[in-house]
């Protein structure tokens, strides 16, 4: 008979132990998941004693996470620009860093009297509803070629009460679900571009748990651009702009692209680290 306080502490002191980041944050949130209680309940419960298939659970959900599983993939939900996120398997895990678009795309459209957008590729619908939630005279579009992520992404906007008038769920790869007649101030994007061969060394919690569609940008990591490239400076309004997230190492590539493609003015902003993070593109 364990008390409820003493089962996630145990657990917390495993994780430690085997040096998994963050061990009293992912103790506590798996504990919630095993007990079905919130951050406070836990703490007012932390004495009642656990029942046998609730620490059976625990046990069970610790033991991925010893195994690599990052916990927004265990608890099936990731928190991101402050809202709750529910993921599945088809949508990446947002991280922090994506953050960066949602700042720069929100300080760009507060600025437009009526806004508009479109998120290419939106996976759980982060970016999008992340915008939604921050600009409330905004409204999207969302696209993604899987049926499944949009599924998610149209359960976080009901989630998170962003009403349906305010942003369209579209099924289609890029521009496919969008006819040339639609014009946004904003295109943001996070496509996959991580290079096809390069996919095979990246971390074990990336690599085995976030969805290859959502990370595979062909031999060179550029497919994606290139799509979006193809058709973005056309479906602009006079004065839009794009953001895409890219990687570490892209900006300077990705700029003489869209270049090519028709922007006259590119700019790469970096992260916290001071890596590539975002290019931001626009007609002058």
């Amino acid at each position: 008979m364990v008390p409820i306080g003493l089962a996630w502490r145990q657990v917390r002191d495993r994780f430690r132990t085997a040096a998994i980041d963050n061990p009293e944050l992912d103790a506590r949130l798996l504990a919630q998941a095993a007990f079905k209680l919130d951050s406070m309940a836990l703490v007012r419960r932390e004495r009642e004693i656990a029942g046998d298939e609730q620490m059976k659970t625990l046990e069970q959900l610790a033991a991925r996470r010893l195994a690599g599983e990052p916990i927004s993939r265990i608890v099936g939900r990731r928190e991101f620009w402050g809202l709750d996120f529910v993921l599945n398997g088809a949508t990446l895990d947002p991280r922090p860093e994506t953050e960066i678009i949602v700042a720069e795309a929100v300080a760009f459209l507060e600025s437009k009297p009526a806004p508009s957008f479109i998120d290419l590729g939106t996976g759980s619908g982060a970016i999008a509803i992340a915008i939604l939630s921050a600009v409330p005279k905004a409204k999207g579009i969302a696209t993604d070629l899987s049926e499944e992520a949009l599924a998610a992404a149209k359960a976080n906007a009901e989630r998170l009460r962003i009403a349906g008038s305010r942003v369209q769920f579209r099924q289609g790869a890029w521009w496919q679900a969008v006819p040339h007649t639609e014009l946004f101030d904003l295109i943001v994007s996070n496509p996959p571009y991580i290079a096809t061969e390069t996919i095979a060394t990246l971390a074990p919690e990336v690599r085995l748990f976030d969805p290859l569609l959502a990370l595979d940008g062909g031999w060179d990591g550029l497919e994606a651009y290139r799509a979006i490239a193809a058709q973005a400076a056309r479906r602009l309004k006079p004065g839009g702009t794009m953001m895409v997230e890219i990687g570490y190492n892209q900006g300077e590539i990705l700029g003489k692209m869209l270049g090519r493609a028709g922007f006259g003015r590119v700019e790469v902003i970096k992260d916290l680290a001071g890596l590539d993070r975002v290019v931001r593109a626009s007609h002058s």
